[in-house]
């Protein structure tokens, strides 16, 4: 008898240790999105002229653990032919050879390495986040303020059918377009030096 007691609370036990392992497992949150929402808004301030757009052709993975957000790894990417902006001759110089160059870069991508600074209230999670900015081919170690908001469950409020979890990540930071080899030092006055960059995109989680 107190062999089949053993029996039962080691099976028990190891169940428990089994079922707390895959609620702390990571998860994995999918970036392109089906109701085609979400967009990086991007805008250049400079003496002359305001440019400002947007880019639509968003994808990419985020691995977040709520109960470790600090350990988030993954990657952004963002369609460079998905640019626009308002006037049409501005979006062809944009997409150009001798701007984004779209055609031989087809991709932009900011990949995550490593949080610090994590901190977290409630859904919320705020960090600095070190990664690498990959843009006109040139890639670079840029460190972003970044906010996730965890929302376990909410997936079929934003997409009907669908049930699961949400990740929302925001970000608004600046990069020098003289870092990429975008027209460095040219036209100044017109293209503003500083590119101002803002996101603010949902991952999803569907449950299996």
């Amino acid at each position: 008898m107190n062999n089949i007691v053993r029996l039962l609370t080691t099976v028990t036990a190891a169940s428990a240790a089994l079922a707390l392992s895959a609620l702390a497992a990571p998860l994995s949150f999918d970036f392109k999105d089906p109701k085609g929402v979400n967009n990086v808004q991007f805008s250049l301030d400079a003496p002359l002229e305001q440019i400002t757009g947007h880019a639509t052709g968003v994808s990419g993975t985020i691995s977040f653990d709520p109960a470790n957000p600090g350990a988030t790894t993954g990657k952004i990417v963002v369609a460079s032919s998905s640019l626009t902006v308002s006037n049409a001759m501005m979006k062809d110089h944009l997409h150009s050879a001798g701007w984004l160059d779209v055609a031989a870069n087809p991709e932009i991508v900011f990949e995550a390495k490593s949080l610090k600074n994590v901190k977290t209230s409630g859904d919320t999670t705020t960090a600095d986040v070190t990664g690498t900015l990959t843009l006109k081919g040139v890639s670079k170690e840029v460190t972003v303020p970044v906010t996730f908001t965890y929302l376990p469950g909410k997936l079929g409020a934003r997409v009907q059918k669908m049930e699961g979890d949400l990740l929302v990540v925001r970000a608004d930071f600046l990069v020098n377009r003289s870092d990429f080899d975008i027209k460095p030092g040219q036209m100044t006055d017109k293209v503003a030096e500083q590119i101002h960059l803002k996101l603010s995109i949902a991952g999803a989680a569907p449950k299996a």
